[in-house]
């Protein structure tokens, strides 16, 4: 690895992810569907410039999956790196200190959506790439490149591309960068990630607004009972009250709570720098670890109904709807978790209310396996850069497709380079460029230490049959 890569070139790296992150790629908005394609097109020049002789956009139902393969490297091992160029909406934008989609430097931090989740990340993977290339433009070992665009909307195209060509996720093993050091000088790597099932709840229980004078006081009130469904579904405690919906849960096994309990960890500071709030809440018989990892979730992420303009207006709203999510845990499913969500809802609705359940995405949680040899590979390459070894943790969060990029067998590595006060999702989402610069010579090493290790497994001959080569020898 070109060692004085990063240096260098910061003034030129700040620049093009500067302009990546400027594209408002928000894949939940139709109106942004041409700046989705913008940025899978600015990463298909990206690649193509890095000298991939395959790059390619892959279309579906959504936006498009970028797909690229580097230099074929015999005798090396074969990597698939993941990641996606789609970004949350950036509301409340009166929230920003800067606009969302100019990015900004302020006390070493870049500022903008999508800093960190994901395409911060996505970048500092390319540059990791950049800078292993040898004066031939050739890296050490396969690298497959797949980026796609729906992540933060739950769409279908990655998913239907890989059922559909298993065979893409040959590789020894993949690599995604879309999470977060456990803490400032703690990398992490996860052993779990949450599911999700994300759903409207729609009440209609008049055909029009009515007069709040005239029919108040008999009329049902839409928003009302929205509101009492909603709470019937998690009490004050953060206990979610659906029939038979803990039966399922497997606990997090006496090892993992064992190390989870031997992380440094500052409440006080996690209460008011993570959180911003005067209390924690939730199920107060376990721990912060246990709820925000290994315990599901319910939460209301906002409602729609009546009059919310300025001023004023004395309408009973007819109709309400609700966005929410439940984040589940291993031993849960998405599908069957949407079907315990649609019986409580109708249990919970009156007689005289109409209730619809609509499920938009979701996806199953995660357990990994880090037992194999290339989480060891991570560690070497986190303790060349940073002088520490990765600490195992697991994650709130969901990556809906990461079962899928496991289909032919490879390991999956969860790691990142982002911090925990990064705002992902929320106003002001920065990434600490510092971490940004070390990222680069993190996985750059991590790519040639990967390489090294299948090297030194055959004696140094590249005897052994990589990816690349036995599905070179399937299409012969």
């Amino acid at each position: 690895m070109d060692t004085t890569f990063v240096d260098r070139e910061q003034p030129r790296l700040l620049q093009e992810l500067s302009e990546f992150l400027a594209i408002p790629s928000v894949s939940t908005l139709p109106a942004h569907s041409g700046d989705c394609r913008r940025a899978a097109e600015w990463l298909r020049t990206e690649l193509t410039r890095l000298g991939c002789p395959v790059v390619t956009l892959i279309e579906g139902d959504g936006h498009p999956v970028v797909w690229a393969e580097g230099p074929a490297v015999p005798g090396r091992p074969t990597l698939l790196v993941y990641g996606h160029y789609d970004v949350q909406p950036p509301d409340p934008l009166e929230e920003w200190d800067t606009p969302p989609f100019e990015p900004t430097v302020r006390d070493g931090r870049l500022y903008a959506r999508g800093a960190a989740d994901d395409k911060g990340q996505v970048f500092c993977l390319l540059k990791a790439y950049e800078a292993v290339l040898d004066s031939d433009g050739r890296p050490p070992l396969n690298l497959r490149f797949i980026f796609e665009g729906e992540e933060e909307c739950g769409g279908r195209v990655i998913s239907d591309l890989l059922r559909a060509e298993p065979e893409r996720t040959r590789a020894d093993a993949a690599l995604v960068c879309d999470m977060s050091y456990y803490a400032p000088e703690w990398p992490a790597v996860y052993t779990g990630l949450r599911g999700l099932c994300y759903a409207e709840i729609s009440v209609r229980t008049l055909q029009r607004d009515l007069h709040s004078g005239t029919y108040g006081g008999v009329a049902p009130n839409a928003i009302e009972t929205l509101v009492r469904i909603l709470a019937g579904l998690k009490d004050e405690d953060g206990e979610i009250q659906m029939p038979k919906f803990y039966k399922s849960v497997e606990p997090p096994s006496k090892r993992e709570l064992k190390t989870w309990r031997k992380l440094p960890f500052d409440k006080e500071r996690f209460l008011h720098e993570e959180v911003t709030s005067r209390a924690l809440t939730g199920m107060k018989d376990y721990s912060i670890f246990e709820r925000t990892w290994a315990l599901p979730t319910l939460e209301i992420h906002g409602i729609r109904g009546g009059f919310t303009g300025d001023g004023a207006k004395t309408v009973i709203p007819a109709q309400a709807t609700a966005k929410v999510s439940l984040r589940l845990v291993p031993g849960q499913r998405y599908e069957k978790v949407g079907r315990q969500l649609e019986r409580a809802v109708a249990e919970l609705t009156p007689k005289w209310a109409d209730a619809k359940v609509t499920l938009l995405h979701g996806g199953d949680p995660v357990v990994v396996d880090v037992d194999h040899p290339a989480f060891g590979v991570l560690d070497q390459a986190f303790e060349s850069v940073v002088g520490r070894k990765a600490v195992q943790v697991r994650a709130g969060g969901s990556i809906p497709i990461i079962p899928e990029l496991g289909l032919a067998g490879a390991p999956v590595i969860l790691t990142g380079i982002g911090l925990p006060d990064d705002g992902l999702h929320s106003p002001n989402e920065k990434l600490d460029l510092a971490q940004l610069w070390t990222g680069i010579q993190i996985f750059g090493r991590f790519f040639e230490l990967f390489a090294e290790q299948a090297m030194a497994k055959d004696g140094g001959t590249g005897a052994d049959e990589s990816v690349a080569e036995a599905e070179a020898v399937e299409m012969a």
